[in-house]
């Protein structure tokens, strides 16, 4: 097991590096990112949703997405090194975009405050690398079923 930390340790570290990259982006999220929900879901008792610019909510979620997909990929792909595995994740990463994209929509114009838990996690997703979470077990246990 040992040997194998230490055969594996360019990966290791290229790994500790892409992490690196998810932890900057939280650390300067409010100076990197708009996104007036950051006060609104860190308050006690918020009333109403604050007042924001969509356009530039959007564009600045895309983006934060986007940064932590491009990281989440790369880390799959150190871990894997499948070029399959890369461009499935790729789509997966697209396909659950547009379907984010759209509840954040859905939940923002037409669902009130009452239901700000369904908006809150959303948008969670959204801004958190959580698919790297299920995708990484996911995909080691697909490979470990291909190969016996």
């Amino acid at each position: 097991m040992l040997n194998k930390l230490f055969n594996n340790k360019i990966e290791i570290l290229q790994i500790i590096i892409l992490i690196g990259f998810f932890v900057i982006v939280r650390a300067f999220e409010n100076q990197l990112f708009y996104d007036p929900f950051l006060e609104y879901f860190k308050s006690e008792i918020p009333l109403v949703y604050p007042k924001f610019e969509p356009v530039k909510l959007y564009f600045s979620l895309s983006i934060r997405y986007l940064i932590n997909a491009i990281v989440s990929i790369l880390i799959l792909y150190v871990i894997f090194k499948d070029l399959n595995l890369f461009k499935f994740s790729m789509f997966l990463y697209v396909l659950f975009f547009i379907i984010l994209t759209i509840g954040f929509y859905i939940c923002l114009n037409y669902f009130d405050e009452s239901q700000k838990m369904i908006l809150f996690n959303i948008r969670r997703f959204i801004i958190q690398p959580i698919f790297i979470l299920i995708f990484i077990p996911g995909f080691y246990f697909q490979n470990q079923s291909e190969k016996k």
